[in-house]
């Protein structure tokens, strides 16, 4: 890049949990893998080619795309089909492990979604709308969303620009009394809102059947132990 910004939608992930006591660096590693696999196949059902994204970001518990604009893969498909498939897969991820494994493998998932002018240098990507899309991922009122709701496969926040654009509008069947604003963060001198949503999910789809309480309460006790993920 010779300087100047250039247009991104903005994709982060985050593993639920990740630093849990529970989760020894081998397992880690298998949830890594498993990250990786179901973000490429919801992105791919999505219509959203590897080759219009720059190359991924790895976060350690997590993963930062950067999608270039193209008509054919507009930025609602990220809320109206990935998330969905994305929700879909971890459901079906979830459901084959064994009872005894759930505490340790089970998977959740922390989802942000942002647009903006972005940068690029020889260290990687930067700019504010990078930085705004990690604090919403990041917001205390996403983690207690999801922590709270013992159920649901993934939270998602979308940034106060893409709700006034995308979901307020309806695109592709998107209710916006789904999205709540329950985030605020501080940037750039400023705050900033952000909108989360629970995809819905039929209560006896999703793979962690009547063991979800019992897993989510060793995943926060283990957490107690260790910084918050």
């Amino acid at each position: 890049m010779n300087g100047m910004p250039v247009h991104r939608s903005i994709l982060a992930l985050d593993i639920e949990g990740s630093t849990s006591a529970l989760r020894t660096n081998p397992i880690k590693a298998e949830l890594r893998n498993e990250v990786y696999r179901l973000l490429r196949a919801a992105l791919t059902y999505a219509m959203i080619e590897e080759a219009i994204c720059d190359p991924f970001e790895d976060r350690g518990d997590g993963v930062l795309v950067l999608i270039h604009p193209v008509d054919h893969a507009p930025k609602t498909y990220l809320i109206s089909r990935f998330m969905p498939e994305l929700c879909r897969l971890l459901v079906e991820y979830n459901r084959q492990l064994p009872a005894d494994e759930r505490s340790r493998r089970a998977l959740r998932l922390r989802v942000v979604v942002h647009a903006g002018e972005i940068h690029l240098d020889d260290n990687g990507y930067f700019g504010e709308p990078v930085d705004l899309a990690c604090r919403l991922l990041d917001a205390p009122g996403l983690k207690k969303t999801l922590h709270t709701s013992v159920r649901a496969p993934a939270a998602l926040v979308v940034s106060d620009d893409i709700f006034w654009s995308i979901v307020k509008h309806g695109y592709e069947g998107l209710q916006e009394e789904t999205f709540r604003p329950d985030v605020s963060v501080q940037m750039a001198g400023r705050r900033r809102k952000g909108y989360v949503h629970l995809p819905p999910v039929e209560l006896d789809s999703v793979g962690f059947g009547d063991a979800t309480v019992p897993f989510m309460r060793q995943i926060h006790a283990g957490r107690a132990r260790t910084p918050a993920a």
